[in-house]
């Protein structure tokens, strides 16, 4: 059974319509007509006239020009109902063709393609979601491949570093030393912790991670991930950490587990560019949340980085040491694990004085501020 297109039954569903109109009409018309008219002629035949004589003749010469006169019209009706249903046809199927085309041009990579607007409200109205949804895709398929470039980017260097080695060790030209396999045993450490933090990422941005948001007191986290880094820079006396964590800070609604990740990220990146001077955690209320920030006295951003500062692999320097650098995706982590929580982050940064990074958590809900005068203020 051949299978007909939108357009053909449309068409046809407003032909079908129209002789059914049509020949109901002349049915209902050739039956009724003549005894209407014959029923006339009967009321007018007052004061002595008659047309008795001729009331067939009249009749049948009715019936003849009403038959003559319905032929015209159901011509004359059928061809502009004709037109007019094949111009309204196709005036509703033409932007679903253009949909179809655009879907084409879609699987053959022009995403940058778009639905024109329509005079048709419900036409129009499907044609913007369309386009909402095509500048959705464009803009998953550009971070797909922006992903797919900086992950081949980031592992480039240690696996020509392996393979410079490795073929090294293999030939003779490079003896093999403590040294050597440390150098090997940090880069293998470096792709490692890429692949991890990416895993990380994707199954935030997939919603597979779980968070276990609870009321918890920020103060034994902070200051415990602070002692840590503290006992590290013991050595360095130009270099200072501290916590600023003043009383009657109220519990949170959180996962400390996802905070600690937070904040180490957040003071490891602030160790690492503030070569002199000082690392300081603060906690302060405002309004329904409590925030944490992260100040440092190092190199700072430029004002035109701040808005890429939470991309993932962005860097302000991208020819620096990448030892150094981290992997390029722990700022995006911290972002999706604050946003996961209801929270929001935000950075302030000036080059040559150092930058602020502070997160924002939900205060929990449960009554009461917790005070701890002997315990809280300066580590």
């Amino acid at each position: 059974m051949t299978k007909f297109g939108l357009r053909a039954r449309l068409f046809w569903s407003h032909i079908v319509v129209m002789v059914v109109g049509l020949l109901t009409l002349l049915a209902i018309g050739k039956v009724s007509s003549p005894r209407f008219f014959a029923f006339y002629l009967r009321q007018i035949e007052v004061g002595g006239f008659s047309v008795r004589q001729v009331r067939t003749e009249l009749i049948r010469s009715f019936d003849d020009a009403w038959s003559k006169g319905a032929v015209w019209s159901v011509a004359v009706g059928a061809t502009t109902a004709g037109a007019l249903s094949y111009l309204v046809s196709k005036r509703i199927v033409q932007p679903l063709i253009q949909m179809e085309e655009v879907t084409k041009k879609f699987a053959s990579g022009h995403l940058q393609e778009r639905l024109p607007a329509n005079e048709i409200p419900e036409v129009d109205q499907l044609a913007t979601s369309f386009n909402r949804m095509a500048a959705t895709l464009e803009g998953i398929e550009q971070r797909r491949r922006e992903l797919v470039s900086d992950l081949t980017h980031e592992l480039r260097t240690p696996l020509t570093v392996l393979k410079g080695y490795l073929e090294g060790l293999a030939d003779g030209t490079i003896e093999p030393s403590a040294d050597i396999y440390q150098r090997l045993s940090r880069e293998t450490t470096r792709m490692q912790r890429l692949v991890n933090d990416l895993q990380e990422l994707s199954k935030m941005e997939a919603g597979y991670l779980p968070i276990d948001a609870r009321p918890i007191d920020l103060y034994p986290l902070l200051s415990s991930v602070v002692q840590r880094f503290a006992d590290q820079l013991l050595t360095q006396t130009h270099l200072q950490l501290r916590l600023d964590y003043p009383a009657d800070i109220p519990l949170v609604h959180a996962d400390p587990e996802r905070i600690e990740q937070i904040v180490v990220n957040l003071i490891s990146n602030a160790l690492r560019y503030t070569p002199k001077g000082s690392v300081i955690v603060k906690v302060y209320p405002e309004g329904h949340k409590v925030w944490v920030a992260v100040a440092d006295t190092g190199q700072g951003i430029a004002q035109e980085d701040l808005p890429h500062v939470f991309e993932r692999f962005w860097r302000a320097d991208r020819s620096r040491n990448r030892d150094s650098g981290g992997t390029g995706i722990g700022l995006a982590i911290c972002r999706r694990l604050v946003e996961l929580q209801n929270g929001d982050i935000e950075v302030e940064s000036e080059l040559n004085k150092g930058s602020t990074f502070r997160f924002s958590i939900p205060i929990a809900r449960e009554k009461g501020l917790l005070s701890r005068e002997g315990k809280r203020g300066g580590l």
